[in-house]
């Protein structure tokens, strides 16, 4: 593979049926693609906490992966609320999620945690009333050529 591949997804707010499908289209490709389990079972968790975290936190939003040899970027763009104090959202139980989310079994605080201990970056920037992006990179030092 020497040219850079992007898989989109459009990301449903509110929609738990849905929720999801990306990260497993994601592990399907990259399974296609020849790539090692661990670094496919990253790329997967990764992504599907941030797809729930859209749905819950930000009525939806775009993922984008970006598939290299080298590494897999995955970009998280929603025009959800924003995040007010991104240090205390990165602390694992901590969450916003209201009462009935959480009833759906979602909403435990580990979402970005989880995202943050399956990538080997993140960056997080936010804007309350106007949206937050997440990047993550994950390395593919053990690829299958």
């Amino acid at each position: 593979m020497s040219e850079k591949l992007v898989f989109r997804f459009d990301v449903s707010g509110n929609d738990f049926t849905s929720a999801g499908q990306a990260s497993v289209q994601v592990k399907k490709n990259l399974r296609q693609l020849g790539f090692d389990n661990e670094i496919i079972r990253r790329v997967s968790i990764a992504m599907y906490e941030g797809e729930i975290n859209m749905v819950i936190h930000a009525g939806g939003g775009v993922a984008e992966v970006h598939v290299c040899e080298e590494y897999i970027e995955i970009i998280l763009d929603d025009h959800g609320p924003g995040i007010k104090d991104i240090e205390k959202a990165m602390q694992a139980g901590y969450s916003t999620a209201s009462e009935t989310i959480r009833s759906l079994g979602f909403g435990a605080g580990m979402g970005l945690p989880n995202m943050k201990k399956n990538s080997d970056e993140m960056k997080i920037t936010s804007e309350v009333g106007v949206g937050t992006r997440i990047v993550m990179k994950i390395n593919c030092k053990g690829t299958n050529e």
